[in-house]
């Protein structure tokens, strides 16, 4: 952009003049305010916001437009401990988007009626360091190269 001159449209013009890029906000944000102790790490996962408590990825928030059956707090739990968190979180559930298929995701819904009371107390159980919530996530796959006839 030539100097002087001005930006067109609506956007920042720093973020225009620097390449930097306007960050969303963060879903859920009181729930990152609760954990904020034990310094997250945050990362960008699926449109979501992933949370990483040391080594571990504990939480993800999501609070999509026009897709909001799964919105809320997603745990990262296994299966094993479904059933014990399930007494403690009675409205949490699997998440919808995986079809029907059983994952370690399960999500406290946004739209249940103690979703504020729920999140921060799974923000105790990270703080506690739960074995229950939290997994390490796996090396990173690299593609394997097609091996020549």
């Amino acid at each position: 952009m030539p100097l002087g001159s001005k930006p067109k449209g609506r956007r920042n013009a720093r973020a225009l003049d620097f390449g930097v890029k306007q960050r969303k906000r963060v879903p859920h944000e009181f729930v990152l305010s609760a954990v904020s102790a034990l310094s997250p790490r945050t990362r960008s996962m699926f449109g979501c916001l992933a949370i990483y408590v040391e080594e571990k990825i504990v939480l993800i928030l999501r609070d999509k437009n026009g897709e909001d059956a799964d919105n809320g707090v997603w745990l990262a739990t296994t299966e094993e401990h479904h059933e014990s968190l399930g007494r403690e979180f009675p409205n949490m559930r699997s998440i919808r988007i995986f079809r029907n298929k059983v994952t370690g995701w399960q999500v406290l819904p946004a739209d249940a009626p103690d979703f504020e009371e729920a999140a921060l107390r799974a923000c105790e159980l990270v703080a506690a360091r739960d074995p229950r919530i939290g997994k390490v996530p796996g090396a990173k796959r690299t593609k394997r190269r097609a091996r020549s006839a």
